[in-house]
């Protein structure tokens, strides 16, 4: 499948789309970022320079993934979902002076494999969101959310438990109630929680 890119989005020569990326109205990638393959950018995305986003994932309308951030395969970030990249951002030294590209220190922050991030999340820098991890729409993002874990809130909390497919998990059941697949250990641990 081509890649497509629609004629409003601003793509920088330098950034690598793979086959079958889809690039929709107005959104901007900038240099040395890689896009992987059949991944959808809905419309008003802003792609950092550098930033890495793995295939086959749907990026929904106005979201903002900064310097500093990797997107595994299969991550679903809902609309305007926001992520930052400097833990201690000021415009200028105490001097007055502007600061410049390189005067910020990027730290790094990972969406992990089918994770799904909900409208409106934000997700500070230096974290980590596990495998098919899910945070709630509206949620603020401080620490580190496990594998298969639920969190919501401001700041965002763990309520509970998620299987692959994205159903809540209740009790210790050995098979999703939803779609009949074995949970995981990881997801199992963290199923007690209401």
């Amino acid at each position: 499948m081509p890649i497509f890119i629609h004629p409003s989005a601003e793509v920088s020569p330098c950034a690598q789309l793979a086959d079958g990326v889809r690039v929709y109205n107005q959104v901007h990638i900038r240099e040395n970022a890689v896009v992987g393959e059949h991944t959808i950018l809905g419309k008003d995305c802003y792609i950092d320079q550098g930033v890495r986003v793995g295939a086959r994932c749907k990026i929904q309308n106005g979201v903002y993934l900064y310097h500093g951030v990797v997107v595994e395969d299969g991550v679903f970030l809902g609309p305007r979902v926001t992520t930052t990249n400097d833990l201690h951002p000021r415009a200028i030294f105490p001097d007055g002076n502007m600061r410049g590209p390189n005067d910020f220190r990027v730290v790094p922050t990972n969406i992990g494999y089918g994770a799904s991030i909900g409208a409106g999340a934000i997700l500070l820098c230096g974290i980590s969101i596990g495998r098919f991890a899910m945070v709630a729409a509206g949620s603020v993002v401080t620490k580190d959310v496990p594998d298969f874990a639920l969190v919501r809130g401001h700041p965002a909390r763990l309520v509970g438990a998620v299987c692959a497919c994205g159903a809540k998990i209740v009790g210790k059941p050995k098979h999703c109630t939803h779609c009949g697949e074995v949970l995981s250990s990881a997801a199992l641990s963290l199923s007690l929680f209401p």
